[in-house]
């Protein structure tokens, strides 16, 4: 199977498994609980987390989380911006179905930020407040996931951003955090 045939296979799949998600006849609840998920990942909470954690705590690594989140951030932008223009992939809910239960702030889906930045952050608080992992990979996945049943991405594109927001939390964690 050549390259093109593959990347067409795949792109199906990923169709397939949106629309599974995606069911316009979801209840109501489902789609009120995707809703406050997406809104969790917008960055405000990550901003009054951060001061938070730098107002309350007297841990000198504990001090660090902000400028890791940061580092973090500043790192991923850059490369969300730039895979989000080069890929140009669609919304789903402008080529596969007709009503997304929110507006998108942008026309293209592929990476997703929300998941991008939700798992950016959950590298990192898990850093540095291990004893809550599942909790943190759990919120994070769950935001993933909410992007897809509200309409705005493909799984695929969740995926992507789950990968790119991972990478780019380690390596703030390695340029800011001491061994």
């Amino acid at each position: 199977m050549d390259d093109n045939n593959m990347l067409k296979k795949v792109a199906q799949v990923d169709e397939q498994l949106f629309l599974t998600l995606f069911n316009c006849n979801s209840p109501r609840w489902l789609k009120v609980i995707a809703f406050g998920l997406s809104k969790s990942g917008d960055g405000g909470l990550y901003l009054l987390m951060c001061a938070a954690v730098w107002w309350l705590s007297n841990n000198e690594q504990h001090q660090l989380l902000p400028i890791t989140i940061l580092v973090g951030f500043a790192i991923e932008r850059p490369i969300y911006f730039l895979a989000k223009k080069s890929f140009a992939r669609v919304r789903p809910c402008d080529c596969l179905v007709t009503n997304a239960y929110i507006v998108p702030s942008d026309k293209f889906s592929l990476p997703s930020g929300h998941s991008a930045a939700a798992f950016l952050v959950a590298i990192i608080l898990s850093h540095f407040f291990p004893e809550y992992v599942w909790l943190l990979f759990g919120w994070a996945s769950s935001v993933a996931i909410s992007r897809v049943v509200l309409g705005v991405h493909f799984p695929a594109d969740i995926i992507l951003g789950a990968i790119i927001g991972s990478s780019c939390g380690l390596f703030a964690l390695v340029l800011v955090v001491p061994v």
